[in-house]
């Protein structure tokens, strides 16, 4: 595939993960500050979220088997994902984050329950297409292009 093709192709897929809500403005500014100095610091960030996502997913999962949940740490987890969700764009996981914080605030261990798998599948769902747009963006540099900037004007 030449390089221009892939291109539009990377343009293309982009802008289906903004009409799916899986990335919101916030994607945009933060590849914004990446920059010649440091070609992967989106990539980096990105890296950083899944690891911490993970072990909060992880955390979560713990706190909600014990015998006594413990709402207030369950509600700290989940506060911590939606931020940082909501720092890098992850429109989608941010917004299952708000019923989950609704569960813990009335101690509805079914209903954290129901949103720790919705939050689960949105982080599954995110990471997968990020990895797949990461990929088509290194094909096109290992190929001799470079990124085509994005702007919300589709």
């Amino acid at each position: 595939m030449e390089v221009g093709q892939m291109q539009r192709s990377l343009v293309d897929y982009t802008k289906s993960l903004f009409l799916e809500g899986v990335l919101d403005g916030q994607f945009l500014q933060l590849q914004q500050l990446q920059d010649e100095t440091n070609p992967n610091f989106v990539a980096e960030v990105i890296s950083l979220f899944f690891e911490d996502s993970q072990r909060l997913l992880n955390d979560l999962t713990r706190a909600l088997d014990q015998p006594n949940v413990d709402f207030k740490i369950v509600d700290a987890h989940v506060h911590q994902l939606k931020g940082s969700s909501s720092s890098i764009g992850a429109q989608r996981v941010k917004n299952s984050c708000i019923p989950f914080r609704n569960f813990c605030e009335a101690q509805n261990i079914e209903g954290c329950v129901r949103c720790l798998q919705q939050v689960k599948q949105e982080y599954f769902l995110a990471k997968n297409k990020l990895e797949t747009l990461f990929r088509l963006e290194q094909q096109i540099v290992a190929a001799g292009g470079s990124i085509p900037t994005m702007e919300l004007s589709f």
